[in-house]
């Protein structure tokens, strides 16, 4: 698997990403649907649905990935609307990532790792919680916060001068 790829995991769980085919992947519109998830019961692929009611999500996906997307779609041969798009186990996932970050002597990270900084991020860029959540898949968006609550105390100064510039632009 190509490293551009991997970035559908920085939205995605793993049980997401392996679950999907090209019927979720809307490239005009930008979107992917999640609305199944991928387990290994025994020595059979299970798709099922999302762990949460909320899991159940479109996404937007910014045009780069949409053209990664198509790119990675148009190199499978033969693609029916059913197949999935990483026909792998979460395993190998791991595997595969592993052997890149000992090749590329990068710091060991596990690919649901990816997800969370996906979401540090957005916090970052300044989107709420509630849209965090949302994009995520979480069910209640104090799981965004309770996760990722230590990430928010660097905005303090920012608010505090935000507050300082609108008491003396009221002035």
């Amino acid at each position: 698997m190509q490293e551009k790829h991997i970035f559908f995991s920085l939205i995605l769980t793993k049980a997401e990403l392996l679950a999907l085919n090209s019927k979720d992947v809307d490239l005009e519109k930008r979107t992917i649907s999640i609305t199944k998830s991928y387990q290994r019961l025994g020595k059979k692929d299970v798709i099922t649905p999302p762990k949460t009611p909320k899991s159940k999500r479109v996404i937007t996906i910014p045009e780069f990935l949409a053209a990664d997307i198509k790119d990675y779609m148009d190199s499978l041969y033969d693609l029916q609307e059913n197949d999935r798009l990483f026909p792998i186990t979460k395993y190998y996932l791991e595997h595969e990532m592993q052997r890149g970050i000992k090749e590329s002597g990068v710091k060991r990270i596990r690919v649901h790792d990816l997800r969370h900084s996906h979401a540090s991020m957005l916090i970052e860029l300044g989107f709420s919680p509630l849209e965090i959540a949302n994009r995520l898949g979480h069910e209640k968006v104090e799981t965004t916060l309770n996760t990722y609550a230590h990430l928010y105390p660097n905005k303090q100064t920012k608010l505090a001068e935000r507050l300082d510039s609108e008491y003396r632009e009221d002035l």
